[in-house]
């Protein structure tokens, strides 16, 4: 037991007994200059994210209630809207706001101050999908607590009413920080009857190209990735007598004109990522970091997955087959993909260990072979090894190694390679070896000093190094 400052020292330097509370060493320490209540609050904020790192407004809505901080969230209202008003009833208040409308898109929408008990956070559900574009972020959660304490909020929540409920899609951040400061009225914008796709890329863009603070990657593949392939599924049973390719959608999407040539190919990519990732026997998707760097507990990310493994084996363009022909080969594809995937799960990173530290031996193991630059390089090699294992000679084949069905041999010898891979003795160097310099380097450099070394396309096909 110690005692502690409850204004901290530096912030108010006296001891006075109104100033000193008892408080165990681990907390005090970790208190640092906090105010006691802050620091609470801190205390609380973790025990919320310890329940996972894909969190939202509305997880800490039920948070809220089930610790019945708050009575409830997400009522039903009825919403009536003429001669420039619109009512909003929630069966035990009714209010009139007045109704504006936007000269670009048309759509009506209003400004309020409403309880939490009419708000819910705009998720994805079993039915839907939703608007919200990212996930709470602790740190920024609890600095805006603070901030909040002495400063004014500058810009409403936005939402929309959907099946009777206001659902906020922008500002989430914002109201969690209110909450934690007791706020329980909120500002808002609410649109009633908008586009629904329009203002989904409008919200995604507003995240992303226009925003001080960058979009996780993760969240827009899955974002961009479940929009495409929801009109994906409406394009292959349109009955317009033409025969349906990847290709012909893309062209499909142009004469519709759904966004520009490089957002629809950034969709379409976005599919093929999430597809891949959101398939319940992908092994290695549980490791993959929600933001864009990489953690401790979550060593991969989308972004090095997209330059080394899905650049090498995902094909990555539009497929000209038919896709009601034996040619089209997109979902083998997909399960090549998984399968390869998971190879390098149960070969490796099923021993990732964050707890370990840098002196374990297999986890520095792991580390190098995971890291960005380490993993763009030896994909290359990797690819080129299986397409010599597979016998996959012609350069147009090679662009999409896994775009083909696969024996039970033809899958036992992408495994040989991969193990071949990821037991090369070089990764289990003793601690500050070359090779750790040498993977701070480019792509182009860890490659060739990994085939410098021995791991060559011909040692992962089964020759000595």
């Amino acid at each position: 037991m110690q005692f502690d400052h409850i204004r901290a020292y530096a912030v108010e330097p006296h001891t006075e007994l109104d100033n000193i509370a008892p408080m165990c060493e681990i907390h005090n320490r970790a208190k640092g200059s906090l105010p006691l209540e802050d620091f609470r609050v801190k205390l609380r904020l973790d025990e919320f994210f310890s329940g996972g790192d894909s969190l939202t407004l509305g997880h800490l809505l039920r948070y809220l209630k089930a610790n019945r901080d708050i009575q409830g969230y997400g009522s039903s209202v009825s919403v009536s809207d003429g001669n420039g008003s619109v009512s909003v009833d929630s069966g035990t208040s009714r209010n009139v706001h007045t109704l504006y409308r936007c000269p670009t898109t048309g759509w009506n929408y209003f400004y309020a101050t409403l309880n939490v008990d009419l708000l819910d956070s705009d998720d994805d559900d079993e039915e839907r999908m939703g608007l919200q574009p990212r996930y709470l972020l602790p740190d920024k959660v609890f600095e805006m607590y603070r901030h909040f304490q002495t400063h004014p909020v500058l810009q409403p929540s936005i939402g929309r009413i959907h099946r009777n409920r206001i659902l906020l899609f922008d500002g989430q951040h914002k109201v969690a920080a209110l909450l934690w400061n007791g706020r329980r009225d909120f500002e808002c914008k609410i649109y009633l009857d908008p586009e629904i796709r329009l203002l989904n890329e409008t919200n995604i863009s507003a995240h992303d190209k226009f925003s001080q603070t960058r979009f996780f990657a993760s969240i827009i593949v899955h974002k961009l990735g479940k929009e495409f392939g929801d009109d994906f599924v409406k394009y292959k049973y349109l009955e317009d007598g033409q025969a349906k390719s990847e290709a012909g959608f893309m062209k499909y999407l142009e004469r519709t004109d759904q966004g520009t040539t490089a957002e629809r190919n950034r969709r379409f990519r976005s599919y093929l990522y999430n597809t891949v990732l959101q398939d319940p026997e992908c092994k290695v998707t549980k490791l993959v970091s929600n933001g864009n760097r990489s953690t401790d507990q979550k060593p991969l990310t989308i972004d090095m997955l997209s330059k080394s493994i899905f650049s090498c084996f995902l094909y990555a363009d539009p497929a000209a087959d038919d896709m009601a022909t034996d040619a089209y080969k997109r979902e083998q594809e997909f399960n090549n993909i998984v399968a390869s995937l998971n190879m390098l799960y149960d070969l490796a990173l099923a021993g990732w260990n964050p707890a370990a530290g840098p002196n374990d031996g297999n986890q520095r193991r792991l580390a190098r072979l995971f890291r960005s630059k380490s993993i763009m390089a030896w994909s290359e090699l990797l690819r080129d090894a299986i397409c010599g294992k597979l016998d996959i000679n012609d350069a147009e084949e090679r662009d999409r190694p896994f775009y083909r069905d696969l024996t039970m041999d033809d899958c036992q010898r992408v495994r040989n390679v991969t193990e071949r891979l990821t037991t090369w003795k070089l990764w289990s160097s003793p601690a500050n070896s070359e090779i750790d310099r040498v993977l701070a380097d480019n792509k182009n450099v860890v490659k060739e000093w990994l085939k410098a070394n021995g791991l060559t396309t011909g040692y992962l096909m089964g020759a000595a190094e």
